[in-house]
């Protein structure tokens, strides 16, 4: 699982990988979602990967009418979080935002292993010597975590934080752990010895020197209970956005929210999907990396070799689980296209699609997501252009 931040940008461009909170340091908040980004044409794909050939433009549609928008934007959970609500006066709209926002900073403070007062805290500071009495909040996070992790047989797992400060990505400082520095702390990463006790309330880390990371997933959910504010207030259309995952609900005029896929080598987006509710997360390899010797180092990080995977290049998910959309897509990249197709149906939660970016460029997609797909670059022979080496 990815043990770095990611981002991401506007209505909405997913261009990273989940969160920054799975950094293995913290990082400085991320740049603010851009503009949005250009429309384009409504076909599907129509290959059973990906298409060959983006399909002409269609003619300019009538111009909308303007929409009232409301927006508030804070620095938490380690990145950029936006939240956009259309059709709805200031005066109405501003305190659910506030409302929204606060919930978000509660369950921060909950959740974050970099707050040394969190409930997280206290179990990785009880690692191997006693459970630790946790909220609801916290309960869910690792029930979620834990079935995902046996899911996905290891790809996803809280307990990846023992690898933190083994890889450095900043400027002038990239680090690469030697062989035998991973070898002492690969076998603190386990998910097995988490062990949750849901009648007692209590999670124990069974030994000492485990942590846990809550990057790959309190984002996600925290933004799903954010939603449900929006929900339950009435609000019929809104955007949020927040490190490489945007959640929708409703539509932007008289279409759904339409959401840019950057491609992993260049500073553009090669595709949008469309979605009317839930979620879009996208894993990349882009965000956090070097290039050393020829190779790219960068923060998804196979836990079963402590080494970043190399066949995968970026993930993007839509669920309609904010929540499960952000545990699964860094899953899903490490398990590379095959497994990945083949798992995707049996993945917890609510039914999600795919498209999967491999080390080549060549896409590979879910029947459903061959249906959401809008190409917008072109593409010879389901692959994209190879676009630059570097990060």
């Amino acid at each position: 699982m990815a043990v770095w931040g990611c981002g991401g940008g506007g209505d909405g461009a997913v261009n990273a990988q989940p969160e920054a909170a799975k950094q293995v340091q913290p990082s400085k908040p991320e740049r603010a979602p851009a503009a949005p980004a250009p429309a384009a044409p409504p076909s599907a794909p129509a290959s059973s990967t990906a298409p060959d050939k983006a399909p002409a433009a269609p003619e300019l549609p009538a111009p909308e009418r303007p929409h009232p928008t409301v927006q508030r934007t804070r620095e938490m959970m380690g990145t950029i979080i936006q939240m956009t609500v259309l059709d709805v006066p200031e005066e109405r709209a501003v305190p659910v935002l506030d409302e929204a926002m606060a919930e978000m900073q509660r369950l921060e403070n909950l959740l974050s292993e970099w707050r040394e007062d969190s409930e997280i805290s206290q179990i990785n500071r009880a690692a191997g010597l006693h459970p630790v009495k946790v909220s609801k909040e916290v309960l869910d996070n690792v029930r979620v975590a834990l079935e995902v992790s046996r899911w996905s047989d290891g790809a996803f797992d809280l307990s990846w934080a023992a690898l933190r400060g083994l890889y450095l990505f900043q400027p002038g400082k990239e680090r690469i752990p030697t062989d035998s520095e991973l070898a002492e702390r690969l076998p603190l990463v386990n998910y097995k010895n988490i062990l949750l006790d849901e009648k007692a309330g209590t999670v124990f880390l069974k030994k000492k020197g485990m942590l846990l990371g809550t990057g790959g997933i309190a984002k996600g959910y925290a933004l799903e209970k954010a939603a449900d504010i929006l929900v339950r207030a009435g609000f019929k259309s809104f955007m949020f956005f927040g490190g490489g995952q945007v959640v929708v609900h409703g539509k932007k005029g008289n279409r759904a929210w339409r959401v840019g896929v950057q491609h992993p080598r260049m500073d553009d987006y090669f595709a949008f999907v469309e979605a009317e509710r839930g979620s879009i997360a996208t894993s990349g390899d882009y965000e956090h990396a070097f290039i050393r010797d020829g190779q790219r180092w960068h923060h998804i990080i196979d836990l079963k070799t402590g080494r970043p995977v190399q066949h995968t290049s970026a993930v993007t998910v839509i669920s309609d689980s904010p929540f499960y959309a952000d545990a699964i897509d860094t899953a899903l990249f490490i398990m590379g296209p095959e497994k990945a197709l083949a798992k995707l149906p049996s993945a917890p939660g609510p039914a999600a699609d795919m498209l999967l970016v491999d080390k080549d460029m060549r896409l590979h997609a879910s029947p459903g997501m061959q249906k959401r797909l809008i190409m917008r670059s072109q593409v010879e022979n389901g692959q994209l252009p190879a676009g630059r080496p570097g990060p």
